[in-house]
């Protein structure tokens, strides 16, 4: 693949970036300086595409494959595009996914390094977490001074992993290793200095967001922050090159922002506001994703991103495939690839309720049907009538066999729908920040899931009035759930309606500005599968890795 590669300074002429304001790692890959910031700030922007898909299933959706030919074929039609996307992170390529950088001919590159350690941003984001945390416990260590309820600790280590051991661990054992207590890890990606960093605006925004963070809450139960801790500039330290956003290509040599990597199932899911700031300067149109399905990815990028940058898509490009169709409507994975017009249409009713909840916000929709080689005419035709009789603009896309050039038909439609937007004057958040928290969630459960309502455990319950109390009720809530249903029941598939949605526990990201909404049973920490992708992987005698794909 690297014989496709262009130098990293070709990649930035393209969008008149001059090689003075490129940090290189490599050949193929650079940050981009804050000196670019101040030279393209005052710009007009670009027009934002956002990527999305209905909810994910085993057979794969292609969102990210999707956002890179889109990409590739918006500057095919004569567009200067750009990607923005998130970084993948090594507990899902290791793990059940494998890498998260497209395929066939919809790639960006190198992949290889992307997948794994690429610049350094999430290992960064490891240290300046687990620096905190390791701070925290020598302050207990030293005379706790800040009187830290030792059973009050909210802030566990993280490591880039799914390591399921380190859900629950015990630690300070031994004489001289600290005070002995009950803690546990999550994945970085999970981790609110991810979210910080991609939330931030500046070096500063990040700064004063670290400080903000709370780590445990002390004996009269006010709240304890990294500030309090002392860590604040030392973790800024650990993130100054972090913050910049990184800058590869796509396979047709078309550039990449590729920054920040939260899990949109128990973070916000969305890369960085300073890659989507870059870009939109940059470029006529910046596409970017937004994780998992709708129902999590685009509600949290609409309702936090949005609500916090002022950032509004011109539109939302909602990804689809027959398998995954076929699949909310009843048919196993291992018989996705024969016709089944009766389950197609069943699962429509899952696609029709993301694009009904997209409409909320005010904004245009494409559906992109992402096909694949086993899907019959008849029923990508069936896909292409339904969106037609539901009033909503549809476009194939063959990007993995065809790249660009199978993308031109989507790319087309994009670019008309978004000269024709009205986002601007008609984008409306799900809720005021005014609404109280307890109804905040209930309007996500309601119009977002179709829940009839929701059930507080007694710890979930006295957390939110605590928040409420101590931080008030402004903040957006950012929900934990599975990706795989609208519910809080992984099984239950299709369009479900009239479920009661437990809420089992709720915790303020004061750093990230949003309450955290954990749902059934939702882990903060993944495991590995019977069969862990890292069993494909392989390094090769010239070098070469295969099994990332």
């Amino acid at each position: 693949m690297r014989t496709f590669m262009q130098s990293i300074l070709n990649i930035a002429d393209q969008l008149g970036i001059n090689a003075d304001h490129l940090e290189p790692y490599g050949k193929y890959a650079a940050k981009l300086s804050e000196g670019l910031w101040e030279e393209v700030s005052s710009r007009p922007n670009g027009k934002l595409i956002l990527v999305t898909a209905m909810n994910p299933t085993p057979a794969g959706e292609g969102k990210t494959l999707t956002t890179i030919g889109l990409t590739q074929g918006l500057n095919r039609i004569g567009h200067k595009a750009v990607a923005a996307l998130r970084e993948p992170s090594l507990g899902p390529c290791m793990g059940m996914k494998g890498g998260a950088t497209g395929s066939g001919c919809a790639q960006i590159v190198p992949a290889e390094d992307i997948n794994l350690h690429f610049t350094g941003d999430i290992h960064a984001v490891t240290s300046a977490h687990n620096l905190a945390a390791a701070m925290l416990d020598n302050h207990l260590m030293q005379g706790n001074a800040l009187q830290i309820d030792v059973n009050r600790i909210v802030w566990k280590r993280v490591v880039d992993m799914n390591d399921r051991p380190l859900r629950r661990i015990v630690i300070g054992l031994g004489e001289g290793n600290g005070v002995v207590r009950e803690d546990g890890y999550m994945i970085t990606t999970a981790s609110e200095v991810m979210a910080v960093l991609c939330l931030a605006e500046d070096l500063q925004d990040l700064i004063k967001r670290l400080g903000r963070m709370v780590v445990a809450y002390n004996q009269a139960g006010e709240p304890v922050t990294v500030n309090h801790i002392g860590a604040t500039e030392a973790m800024s330290v650990l993130l100054r090159h972090a913050i910049k956003p990184n800058l590869v290509q796509t396979i047709e040599g078309n550039p990449v922002l590729i920054h920040g990597g939260p899990f949109a199932n128990i973070a916000h899911g969305c890369s960085s506001v300073r890659a989507t700031r870059y870009g939109l300067k940059l470029a006529d149109y910046v596409v970017t994703e937004a994780g998992f399905g709708a129902d999590l990815g685009a509600e949290k990028f609409l309702d936090i991103k949005c609500r916090q940058t002022g950032l509004i898509p011109s539109a939302v490009v909602l990804v689809a495939t027959v398998k995954a169709l076929k699949y909310n409507g009843g048919v196993k994975k291992d018989e996705l690839a024969a016709q089944n017009l009766d389950a197609l249409r069943e699962g429509l009713l899952n696609l029709k309720r993301h694009i009904e909840n997209m409409r909320k916000y005010g904004l245009p929709i494409v559906v992109a049907v992402n096909r694949f080689a086993t899907d019959s005419e008849a029923e990508l035709a069936e896909v292409v009538t339904f969106c037609r009789e539901m009033s909503c603009e549809v476009a194939l896309s063959e990007a993995w066999a065809k790249g660009g050039e199978g993308a031109e038909a989507l790319a087309k439609t994009v670019a008309i729908a978004a000269a024709a937007s009205r986002a601007g004057e008609e984008f409306r958040l799900l809720y005021p920040d005014h609404t109280p928290l307890r109804e905040k969630i209930k309007i996500v459960v309601r119009e977002i899931y179709r829940g009839a309502d929701i059930r507080f455990t007694p710890k979930a319950s006295r957390a939110l009035s605590r928040i409420e109390e101590q931080f008030g009720h402004e903040l957006p809530v950012c929900m934990a759930k599975t990706p795989y249903s609208f519910s809080d029941n992984p099984k239950l598939l299709g369009a479900p309606t009239d479920f009661v949605m437990d809420i089992s526990d709720v915790r303020i990201s004061a750093g990230a500005g949003f309450v955290v909404v954990e749902t059934g049973a939702i882990m903060t920490m993944p495991g590995l599968p019977k069969e862990p992708a890292a069993l494909r992987i392989k390094l090769h005698e010239d070098g070469t890795v295969s099994g990332l794909e």
